[in-house]
């Protein structure tokens, strides 16, 4: 999730990119790890980033490198309070919204049981939230930002994982559709849709349209 976040955010800014995928697995997770990935990121987690001898970890890391490099197209507002509320809402995506989705990764085969419920429940909160902030804006923080980016990836894997948008939330899912029409999202998640076919796994059906 995190290094498609990173993905589609070089594509906003129209950066010429090369893109090394690591090996993943459900039974195995991230084996064997690249060795860049070693060497950059304590932790041994993806993404990370090399540029021109700056080689940092951290898609919001990575976000703000990108801001510095190529500041047009900006994907963060340029009034310090929006900035401030895109920064806020980009980190609450990862930090916030999305530990009750890791949760729900381990209890695919509980989903009825009380920790998922909770979990569900929990995301469903965070929608109805986002609901009332997007209001009749087009995005999340009125321009289109790093915010949007970093919840749509996150909503993405909850879908997958049994916490869907739904009709309460009309808004968010108007929000979501035109998130799905931007060429940068589509050019990630796309690729993401077949993979997911490609290995029978669930691809959600808002997803499916973006298949090639």
């Amino acid at each position: 999730m995190f290094g498609m976040k990173a993905h589609i955010a070089a594509l906003e800014k129209n950066l010429s990119i090369e893109v090394i995928q690591v090996p993943y697995s459900a039974e195995r997770g991230y084996t064997p790890k690249h060795p860049d990935v070693v060497r950059v990121n304590p932790k041994g987690q993806v993404p990370v980033l090399i540029h021109e001898g700056v080689e940092i970890f951290d898609s919001t890391q990575i976000f703000e490198y990108l801001e510095d490099l190529a500041p047009l197209p900006a994907l963060w507002p340029a009034d310090r309070q929006s900035r401030a509320q895109a920064r806020l809402l980009e980190h609450q995506s990862d930090e916030v919204f999305f530990p009750h989705i890791i949760r729900l990764m381990g209890l695919q085969q509980e989903l009825g049981g009380d920790a998922a419920s909770a979990a569900i429940a929990a995301a469903g909160a965070y929608y109805v939230r986002m609901e009332r902030l997007l209001g009749e804006n087009a995005f999340l923080a009125g321009s289109y930002s790093f915010a949007d980016i970093a919840f749509t990836m996150a909503q993405v894997f909850a879908e997958r994982m049994g916490a869907p948008l739904t009709n309460g939330t009309p808004r968010l899912l108007r929000w979501r559709a035109t998130m799905l029409r931007r060429p940068a999202v589509v050019g990630v998640l796309g690729p993401f849709a077949d993979y997911l076919a490609a290995n029978n796994r669930q691809v959600p059906a808002f997803l499916s349209a973006l298949r090639g």
